[in-house]
């Protein structure tokens, strides 16, 4: 569906404004104001990233993971939770998981709130620079983290709109894998997953990030349905896959 074609279909206001402010080089789904994403109803805006496909790959091979190896009352904790897509589909495939949300913008953290509320889905918000000030363990640690390199090229329309907090990381995008693969001993279980989305080139050095932190841990580098690598998880305490 085409950008025209799908604000005819969603867009509830003056048609012809919208129009203009897509041509302008705003994204569609901030236009609307609302995305689909796993089947819910996501609000979003300038503050928080709008949701992938890739995202929704993330959620459903870490609710597989979870369904294989872990009870159903689950603790999870999102890192980096933006519109809170992540925590809010999981909560709501897992009803009985114990759900964190933290994120380090107060404004994505308000939209979070608000997206949970629409969805009915009973989720602890606040305010952390990922691991930062989270205090008790999990057994599951999820992040779709910014890691898009400075010096990378990427769209003028994600460039311009999205918020630079979300997409950017310094040390070649991988400053917040560091951040989080460091500090995760403190936060999860003796049985626990670390479920991150990553960019398509740095699956080998993430790899590595996550073997100097657990040296003796199963790590899956997976592929989107595109091919490309795309998604990482490190099981820890579980020595058969």
């Amino acid at each position: 569906m085409d950008d025209i074609t799908y604000l005819k279909k969603y867009y509830q206001g003056d048609l012809k404004e919208a129009i203009s402010r897509l041509h302008s080089g705003q994204p569609v789904q901030y236009i609307v104001g609302n995305v689909d994403f796993y089947g819910n109803y996501i609000k979003v805006n300038e503050n928080v990233l709008i949701p992938r496909f890739e995202t929704e790959e993330l959620v459903f091979k870490t609710y597989n993971y979870i369904n294989k190896y872990f009870d159903k009352d689950v603790s999870i904790i999102d890192l980096g939770t933006g519109s809170g897509c992540i925590a809010i589909t999981l909560k709501k495939l897992l009803p009985k998981a114990r759900l964190e949300a933290i994120d380090i913008s107060n404004e994505a953290l308000n939209l979070a709130k608000e997206n949970a509320e629409i969805n009915k889905a009973n989720i602890n918000f606040y305010i952390s620079n990922m691991l930062g000030s989270v205090n008790g363990a999990f057994d599951i640690i999820i992040s779709n983290p910014p890691y898009i390199d400075y010096d990378e090229k990427i769209m003028d329309i994600v460039k311009n709109n999205e918020p630079s907090h979300a997409l950017f990381a310094s040390d070649k995008g991988l400053y917040f894998y560091k951040q989080i693969l460091k500090k995760a001993h403190l936060n999860i279980n003796k049985k626990a997953l670390i479920a991150m989305e990553i960019g398509y080139k740095q699956g080998e050095d993430i790899t590595k990030i996550a073997h100097k932190y657990f040296p003796q841990t199963m790590i899956r580098v997976e592929k989107d349905m595109q091919g490309r690598e795309r998604f990482i998880f490190i099981f820890i305490g579980l020595s058969r896959i």
